[in-house]
């Protein structure tokens, strides 16, 4: 077989005589290009199975390459982006149209060699299949340490066929990374297939296992993902019937179809979703130890978008762009003072909350700046009863109303951990314990309900 060849575009002399000397005793075929107009000719007269291309470069940049590249849909061929420091918009760009990846200057070869090998294996099979994958593969957007490290961990999980359990809040994007993680696996160019818990509330066994009569086969979800993926969405929302009868498919590792004889091989890779909290569940809907243990051989924490709002921005252009272009919106861009506004928002509904958000101001919106006002409208002030602190949007509130429900909210979650004792309360929060009781009556909380001291 011959070597993979990689064309290496960079304006720096020394990255591209770097990059070309360590790819190369890897054994790849290596050429490389100084510019855009280089690497036009490089790639017309040989089609190379990976790009490496460098953001900014003097003639051409790299992101205008790529949408040319794109528009032009020149071939199968994997680009990986090559970005520098204060280039996260461009790099979010990048993905956005179509680039398998980025990696940041300067350059970790360990990582560097990983995204080649990743990025080679998607262009082999796009071409074995002999077909075009349809959207391109779209990484998690950002370049928070969250994100970054959220997509490595996607990365890794993916050549194996364990089980993996995705765990966070609703909105988080679980189903997202559920496909970017089957579009990374070796089961890519097989289904794959979203079981929502609802679907299987009249026959689950029917559902799942499919059905056999009068001759005639109605195939369940499970022979529908073959090869592929099965992506449970919220485990938690499972019937019992249900988990018994995805325990046993698992355990004898095949099913039969209902009226039917015939055992089914079971072939699927099992992803799964959950709510933070989800085996503390308790009673007759608690879910099973065994499936537990059958689906969380890996699990990930998928981070509420609060524990990341410096991405917000990318995450707002990102959606921006995606909705102009797939459903026609007006294009409308955010005003500096709305985009800190909204990485200073809690996010209560995490990233889906995020693109309703977008969706809602580019259908009834006017002007082309979304500025802070009509952020100020849109956005609506949550119960501090009914969310924990940390979504609570505060920020929407005038100084002495915000600082009185953050007072409260702070010392209602303190006394919950002190078990409604005050005397510890008030060495927890550094309070002098007859100053602490006047606060606790003026915020009206009642630390009588929680016990005594």
């Amino acid at each position: 077989m011959s070597a993979a060849r990689i064309l290496v575009v960079d304006d720096e002399s020394d990255i591209r005589g770097l990059l070309k000397e360590i790819l190369s005793e890897e054994g790849y075929d290596v050429e490389v290009a100084a510019n855009g107009a280089q690497a036009r000719t490089s790639r017309a007269s040989r089609t190379p199975d990976l790009v490496l291309l460098d953001i900014w470069m003097p003639d051409t940049d790299g992101i205008t390459l790529l949408r040319e590249w794109s528009a032009n849909d020149v071939d199968e061929c994997p680009v990986v982006m090559m970005s520098g420091h204060g280039t996260v918009e461009t790099a979010v760009e990048a993905t956005r149209l179509g680039a398998f990846d980025f990696v940041e200057k300067p350059l970790s070869l360990t990582k560097l060699l990983r995204t080649v090998e990743r990025a080679l294996d998607s262009g082999r099979r796009k071409r074995q299949s002999g077909r075009a994958q349809g959207t391109p593969l779209i990484a998690p957007i950002g370049k928070s340490k969250v994100t970054l490290m959220l997509r490595e961990q996607l990365q890794q999980s993916a050549p194996s066929n364990s089980p993996v359990l995705l765990v966070g809040e609703l909105g988080s994007g679980r189903e997202a990374y559920a496909r970017y993680l089957h579009s990374l696996s070796p089961r890519s160019l097989k289904p794959f297939i979203s079981i929502i818990p609802a679907s299987l509330a009249t026959d689950p066994a029917a559902a799942l296992f499919g059905s056999e009569r009068d001759g005639k086969v109605d195939a369940g979800l499970l022979e529908q993902a073959g090869g592929g993926s099965v992506y449970i969405n919220t485990l938690e929302d499972l019937s019992p019937e249900a988990q018994r009868l995805i325990v046993g498919a698992i355990e004898q590792n095949g099913f039969t179809r209902v009226g039917g004889r015939q055992r089914v091989a079971l072939n699927v890779r099992w992803i799964a979703s959950a709510q933070p909290g989800f085996e503390q569940q308790s009673g007759p809907q608690a879910l099973r130890r065994d499936l537990i243990a059958h689906l969380n051989v890996i699990t990930l924490r998928v981070p509420p978008l609060r524990e990341f709002a410096e991405d917000v921005p990318d995450l707002l252009r990102y959606y921006v762009d995606r909705l102009v272009d797939d459903q026609h919106l007006p294009l409308r861009r955010f005003s500096v003072a709305a985009q800190n506004r909204l990485r200073n928002y809690p996010w209560p509904g995490n990233v889906g909350e995020l693109k309703s958000l977008v969706q809602r101001l580019l259908i009834l919106g006017a002007d082309e700046e979304i500025r802070l006002e009509e952020i100020e409208r849109e956005l609506v002030v949550q119960s501090p009863t009914n969310e924990p602190l940390v979504k609570q949007d505060l920020l929407a509130l005038p100084l002495r109303e915000a600082r009185e429900h953050f007072e409260r909210a702070y010392l209602q979650q303190q006394l919950q951990l002190c078990n409604g004792k005050v005397g510890q309360l008030a060495k927890r929060v550094g309070m002098e314990r007859t100053h602490l009781y006047r606060k606790l009556r003026a915020l009206g909380v009642d630390f009588k309900q929680l016990g005594d001291d």
